[in-house]
């Protein structure tokens, strides 16, 4: 116990005693500044410096703009602008697939390229149980002059659904002779109008040109977007009066009729009529002749 007590003496006499610091001038030994310091007070000093570093690189680092400058510290600003840039990029992702979609609805419109209607195995097997021998199939005569009114009303027509929001009609783009018709099994999905060479081809309604191209079989091409997911198509054209991204009225002049392109056989007009990516006879619509 006293050996003990002896060694707790023996460290606070290290810690108490004094010592001097002395500052001398290197030439002349004058003594410039002195001080009367003790371990115990170097050691609160050091712990009190350590303190106030800690504290004002905490301050430096969490309240001002310095800590921009730390390796590995993230800025608010960068986290902004990375925000703004993935907001950004999903968005630019969302708008190429719709365009991407876009894209593809005018190249099925170029070559012609439709999607056969798939097979509804669920409907076949119900038709199976029918027996068609029981099923009554003559029209009865209500139904026969609901027919002819509504063939009537909508000879000239687009699409009945359309009617509620817009006044929608087709304007002729030529009028001569259909030398072919609108015909799915020879995948000919157009009305060829014969006319005169440099006949102008009109618009069938107000649009949007999307495409105004030349392309090796069917030679200068319009293609007008009017809205609603329908598409107007102007093919072997001689020469094309707008360009894409103008818009057009019903009934101006867009082109003039010629004979170009490899699948042209004399001076026509090739017109298509396409709605919601699929071909629609264009006679039900317009009356060329």
């Amino acid at each position: 116990m006293a050996k003990k007590k002896k060694e707790q003496k023996r460290i606070t006499r290290k810690l108490l005693n004094k010592y001097r610091l002395v500052i001398l001038n290197e030439d002349t030994f004058e003594e410039r500044i002195s001080f009367k310091l003790t371990r115990l007070n170097v050691f609160v000093l050091s712990m009190i410096t350590t303190i106030i570093l800690i504290s004002c690189t905490t301050f430096l680092i969490a309240f001002t703009p310095l800590r921009e400058y730390i390796p590995g510290y993230s800025s608010t600003s960068l986290d902004q602008k990375a925000t703004r840039l993935v907001t950004t990029a999903d968005s630019l992702e969302s708008v190429l697939s719709i365009n991407q979609k876009y894209y593809n609805s005018i190249k099925k419109v170029l070559t012609g390229d439709v999607k056969t209607v798939e097979f509804d195995i669920d409907s076949a097997v119900q038709s199976e149980k029918l027996n068609l021998e029981e099923v009554n199939l003559d029209p009865s005569e209500q139904d026969i002059q609901l027919r002819d009114e509504v063939s009537r009303e909508d000879k000239y027509s687009l699409f009945e659904s359309e009617k509620s929001s817009t006044d929608f009609s087709l304007f002729p783009p030529v009028k001569g002779s259909v030398t072919e018709v609108y015909n799915v099994e020879e995948k000919h999905y157009a009305i060829d109008v014969a006319v005169p060479k440099d006949t102008p081809v009109k618009a069938a309604a107000a649009g949007t040109v999307i495409f105004a191209e030349w392309t090796a079989e069917t030679g200068h091409v319009m293609i007008l977007d009017h809205g609603n997911n329908l598409l107007t198509v102007y093919k072997h054209n001689a020469s094309l009066t707008k360009q894409q991204g103008e818009q057009v009225k019903e009934g101006e002049v867009i082109a003039t009729a010629g004979s170009t392109g490899e699948l042209s056989t004399g001076p026509h007009l090739h017109f298509e009529l396409w709605r919601n990516g699929y071909p629609t006879d264009p006679s039900k619509f317009i009356d060329f002749e």
